[in-house]
């Protein structure tokens, strides 16, 4: 798990109002890929978490049965306001698409068969395809400052990716594995910020000691 970082700036906290508008609006916008849209509105626009406790959180969701950003939006509302921010979260999520898709439904019944609606669909599967490789990388650059997390990220994608590993045989194996090797390396080959601040205060000393 993440460390708070005392010099950070407090984050505020979602009222229960807060999670459902803020879920409501990520329904309403979410086309083909909702993650993304996530992303930037649960740590760059709101600040609700950081970036590794996203990471961390989504790598809960993943790992339980269900989609992804269903899973998301109840663990959010679960840390925040217990299972009144669970249940706000989930229904302000699902809400509008709901509605949409049973509309969208009886009109694809009517016109599934025309050429355009066709074209229609497969320019919104390139762009569901190309938010998810943009989350992705996003997610991804984190486990740069961490050989193991990002060891453990290749061997999964090699695994799920190219030998056509099952995801859940993926999971039971792996998780364990990288909870071990996290716990016992993870500081070790961790990327250590350079203390560039105390550096220079030395410079600074030194300086004024010459000159007097």
């Amino acid at each position: 798990m993440s460390t708070p970082d005392p010099l950070a700036p407090e984050r505020p906290v979602p009222t229960t109002r807060e999670l459902f508008l803020g879920f409501l609006g990520l329904g309403m916008t979410a086309f083909g890929g909702a993650l993304p849209l996530a992303h930037r509105m649960i740590v760059e626009r709101r600040r609700w978490l950081t970036e590794p406790e996203f990471v961390e959180l989504l790598g809960l969701c993943q790992f339980l049965p269900g989609g992804n950003i269903i899973n998301l939006s109840v663990a959010l509302g679960m840390k925040f306001r217990g299972w009144k921010g669970a249940l706000a979260g989930i229904t302000g999520l699902i809400a509008v698409p709901s509605i949409v898709v049973i509309l969208l439904g009886m009109i694809y019944q009517h016109f599934q068969h025309d050429p355009n609606v066709k074209h229609l669909f497969a320019g919104l599967a390139a762009a569901a395809a190309g938010l998810l490789i943009q989350m992705a990388v996003k997610i991804a650059l984190p486990l740069r400052k961490n050989l193991v997390l990002a060891g453990v990220a290749i061997v999964c994608f090699v695994a799920i990716a190219l030998l056509r590993i099952p995801l859940l045989w993926v999971m039971l194996v792996m998780t364990p594995i990288s909870v071990i090797l996290t716990a016992r390396y993870g500081e070790r080959f961790a990327a250590r910020p350079q203390v560039a601040a105390g550096k220079d205060s030395g410079k600074d000393t030194v300086k004024k000691e010459g000159a007097q």
